[in-house]
């Protein structure tokens, strides 16, 4: 049997009363006939019909929300099962993820374990690095002078430089450096190196043999000890402290040599002993060089090219907010003190540069004077000569592969015997960086000497031979190569 709500029972207890009551209040029925219900009578069974409609609509909703409770309830526990499933699951996640992270850190170790295990044993390779660095064009030369172009004229591939590098460090403080070159030995005597004696070049007769050769030679090799930044110090062939510096800062070495090394009252490198730091985070900077002033091609050898005394080659410099300042000077015999030979005078040379440097402008003057740089050797103080230039060069970086640059150079070789004589030189182009190891210019170079000849890095330019007036006029046109790694 269906089960009453306690409402509803309540309910039918109050209409069973009223039902009672009623029936006590009728007259006693005549036996003969039934009477006809009365309008209350009516009207009380209506009203209990509606309440047991009531009533049982009533049940019937009591009914469905024990129901929807009941389902919801399921409901409730279905979902805190999920959740709880759901939780041991994240759990288990977790786990696993903990695991995977601390396989994971192992990995690096085990590789390097691995590695090691690989590896072949230490050797002197392993802190040894091999680079090499190489100056070449493809140019057009016209020299001439008042007799006509020289032989060094025409159309020609060249290598002006083939430096091949072994650097190896021993360990945070030695390590060493050796550099070779090529230069291209005609055997001659005339002194461009031609097979024969030029238009515009004095001297006595040619004596080449026609045997010509390309030699090895060394343009460094030194051991360094870095104590620190401030000191540090270099036994051999090494960078002298003026044109190396000054290459850094102009960037176009391969194009053209620096102003003293172009014109030959100076070098890069010297055999001796060289000293030089940074002061002040790297600000202050200085090197002093002591060497036999022979230059990196003719080292002194047992008894061969031994000096009675050394030169002394120094330089200071500052850099600070993109500008550098600079002052050096040279001081000695070349390399001419030697047994047998008497030297009347020491060559001098005083040296400074101003330059500003960012990553898009170089700007640049540098200037030169010396003293007795031809004349060592020389007796009669009346043919001594002193010298005066200058140089001044830029380059604008459009982007950090495309680049102009421009450069002019001044000098008055000897000053107090021939006054008239002075060379002008001046170079222009456009230089392409594709990568970093390779370096592309487009070079227009001009050079005249006027009242004299002068050799130069790229040959000797001026009047012919006995003359004394007049001009001689070097041009070059060409495309100039760096390959640096």
């Amino acid at each position: 049997m269906r089960r009453l709500h306690p409402t509803a029972t309540a309910i039918g207890a109050i209409l069973a009363v009223s039902l009672a009551g009623a029936a006590e209040a009728k007259p006693a029925a005549h036996h003969r006939h039934a009477a006809a219900p009365s309008k209350e009578t009516v009207e009380l069974q209506g009203e209990v019909q509606s309440l047991k409609a009531e009533i049982q609509a009533l049940e019937a909703r009591l009914d469905a929300q024990a129901q929807a409770q009941q389902q919801t309830q399921a409901q409730v526990q279905a979902a805190q099962t999920q959740a709880q499933s759901a939780q041991t699951t994240a759990q288990a996640a977790a786990t696993q993820v903990q695991a995977e992270q601390s396989q994971i850190l192992t990995i690096p170790t085990q590789v390097d374990t691995a590695t090691k295990k690989a590896a072949p044993k230490p050797g002197w390779w392993n802190e040894t690095k091999v680079g090499a660095t190489v100056f070449a064009d493809i140019s057009n030369i016209d020299n001439r002078n008042a007799a006509g172009k020289t032989a060094q004229s025409g159309t020609n591939y060249d290598i002006k430089r083939a430096y091949l590098i072994v650097e190896h460090k021993f360990n945070d403080t030695y390590s060493f450096n050796l550099t070779t070159d090529l230069t291209f030995d005609s055997n001659a005597t005339s002194p461009s190196g031609a097979a024969s004696v030029t238009n515009n070049e004095a001297g006595g007769a040619n004596t080449a043999s026609g045997i010509k050769s390309t030699q090895l030679f060394v343009k460094k090799a030194y051991l360094q000890a870095h104590y620190n930044d401030a000191f540090n110090v270099r036994l051999g062939a090494a960078e002298l402290p003026w044109v190396p510096f000054v290459e850094n800062i102009n960037g176009y070495r391969y194009v053209e040599q620096m102003f003293i090394d172009r014109t030959k009252f100076g070098t890069t490198t010297d055999w001796g002993v060289h000293i030089f730091g940074n002061l002040f985070d790297h600000i202050v900077g200085y090197q002093v060089s002591i060497v036999d002033g022979e230059g990196f091609k003719q080292p002194s050898l047992g008894t061969v090219n031994r000096t009675n005394a050394v030169d002394v080659e120094g330089r200071i410099n500052a850099t600070y907010k993109h500008f550098t300042v600079a002052v050096g000077g040279y001081d000695g015999k070349l390399g001419k003190d030697v047994s047998g030979v008497a030297t009347y005078n020491t060559a001098q040379r005083f040296d400074a540069l101003l330059a500003y440097t960012d990553s898009k402008v170089r700007l640049g003057a540098e200037y030169l004077w010396a003293r007795y740089w031809a004349d060592v050797t020389q007796a009669n103080h009346a043919k001594t000569n002193t010298t005066e230039g200058y140089s001044v060069f830029g380059s604008y970086n459009f982007t950090p592969k495309v680049a102009v640059f421009g450069r002019y150079d001044w000098i008055k070789p000897k000053a107090d015997t021939t006054p008239g004589e002075n060379e002008n030189f001046f170079d222009v182009g456009v230089s392409y960086k594709p990568i970093a190891p390779l370096d592309f210019a487009i070079v227009y170079k001009r050079d005249s000497v006027v009242n004299g000849s002068l050799s130069t890095a790229d040959g000797v330019i001026g009047v012919p031979t006995g003359a004394s007036i007049g001009k001689g006029i070097y041009d070059e046109v060409g495309l100039f190569t760096q390959v640096k790694f």
